[in-house]
């Protein structure tokens, strides 16, 4: 009796370990550049971070099966101002983990108009994972971004301006925003990343990644609503159209409502269907 005792409470205890990240700091010796954020980091509710200041991985991975797996490297939105971790990171991380695919959530340092920031941590973040691809079972062939919302920008950043080091094999975007034109930007996250007073055309033509898609540029999968009234669809609708021009494999689904920043919230109508669309999606691109 007492050993199955035992026994239980290893096993239990070994889950629960199992289900804590893995964390690591970006930078363990420094930042290249300081976003001047002298606020303190303050969780203001339902895991939303206001104010990151230091960049941080949280890696979740599936059991080992002795098998190599996907990873994806996940950008949490929020405005460029906030990192909505729970919903559009943790939960997310946990369930790609669950479907066998490691997954790695970033907490990238908001910009404060330091434009260079947010990707110079991306581009860290997917180097430490190529670094560690061994040793965590991750094919290096198969590491790929999501990203919400402005998460999405970052994630599309960097699969169209990174060089073969850090661009990633594949995107996943929910709801992006893509462009920082002021017609159809997103005019908090625009401020937040190139600042309020921008007004160099250059800058954001530079931001404004439909631009920059070319026949390098990964395969990429889009989930948004028609009825999103805070990230204008025709973000997502341009990119796929510039894909699609540069031969680029891709897919977009757009569901009737949801609005915005519905990430892996249970009450979202049909979270079971992008969940289904998403892995089936990885199988057709042959990633899992």
């Amino acid at each position: 009796m007492r050993s199955i005792l035992i026994l239980i409470t290893l096993l239990v205890f070994g889950s629960a370990q199992a289900q804590q990240p893995i964390e690591i700091d970006v930078w363990p010796h420094g930042a290249p550049e300081n976003n001047e954020i002298s606020t303190p980091e303050t969780i203001i509710h339902d895991g939303i971070l206001s104010h990151s200041q230091e960049a941080k991985l949280f890696v979740y991975l599936p059991p080992r099966n002795g098998v190599e797996t996907a990873a994806v490297l996940i950008c949490p939105g929020g405005g460029y101002c906030n990192l909505s971790m729970e919903h559009e990171g943790r939960l997310y991380a946990k369930w790609l983990a669950s479907q066998g695919i490691a997954a790695i959530v970033l907490k990238y340092r908001m910009p404060n108009g330091h434009y260079n920031i947010p990707l110079a941590d991306a581009e860290e973040a997917m180097k430490i994972i190529r670094r560690k691809a061994k040793k965590w079972h991750i094919a290096p062939d198969k590491i790929g971004v999501s990203g919400f919302s402005a998460g999405g920008h970052l994630a599309s950043t960097l699969g169209t301006k990174s060089n073969k080091k850090t661009r990633p094999n594949f995107m996943i975007l929910f709801y992006p925003v893509i462009t920082m034109k002021a017609s159809n930007t997103h005019i908090g996250s625009r401020d937040n990343l190139l600042g309020k007073a921008v007004d160099s055309e250059k800058l954001i033509d530079h931001f404004s990644n439909e631009k920059s898609v070319g026949n390098d540029t990964p395969p990429t999968l889009l989930f948004l609503s028609d009825d999103d009234t805070v990230v204008d669809p025709s973000n997502s609708f341009n990119f796929y159209f510039q894909l699609k021009q540069n031969g680029i494999s891709a897919a977009l689904y757009i569901y009737p409502e949801g609005g915005h920043g519905w990430g892996i919230r249970d009450d979202f109508p049909y979270k079971s269907s992008w969940q289904t669309l998403l892995m089936q999606w990885l199988k057709q691109e042959k990633l899992i």
